[in-house]
């Protein structure tokens, strides 16, 4: 597959920037990095995002998420290797991603606040925003999967 427009950012600069420091504001959110990065794999397997998928598995795996954890993600219902707080958090990244579908139902929203703060909510709803926003992005400008390089490690 090839790149729609090869430099999208150089088009739109400032949008750019502002979703750069969006995802920086969620990275530096009080959510757990292999918590933010199940999410943000969730949100984009639903989404059909492969550069996405690409980049989070690896990020997963940077930070030392299973490969298990990893291949049975769209199957987290069924599968036991998942907290009662990440599957809280995979049920809202479902529904928030799915939006026009589900519309975010109540129990949903019971689970979430049954395992979360009100602040780790809101964060958790950015996350989810923020991942779903990079895979239109992605998989509207066809940016092929396989060109993420995970930054160096200090």
């Amino acid at each position: 597959m090839e790149a729609r427009i090869q430099d999208y950012p150089k088009f739109a600069p400032e949008s750019f920037k502002t979703m750069l420091a969006l995802s920086a504001a969620t990275k530096n959110s009080s959510l757990e990095p292999k918590l933010l990065e199940l999410v943000k794999i969730r949100a984009s397997q639903i989404n059909g995002c492969a550069y996405c998928l690409d980049m989070h598995t690896q990020d997963a795996r940077a930070i030392g998420e299973t490969e298990q954890r990893i291949n049975l993600l769209s199957a987290w219902r069924e599968a036991p290797f998942y907290t009662d707080r990440e599957r809280a958090a995979l049920g809202w990244t479902e529904a928030v991603t799915k939006v026009a579908d589900t519309h975010v139902p109540d129990y949903v929203y019971n689970e979430v606040r049954a395992r979360f703060s009100e602040k780790e909510t809101v964060e958790l709803n950015w996350a989810v925003v923020t991942i779903n926003a990079w895979n239109r992005v992605a998989v509207s400008f066809r940016i092929p999967a396989g060109t993420y390089t995970p930054p160096k490690k200090s």
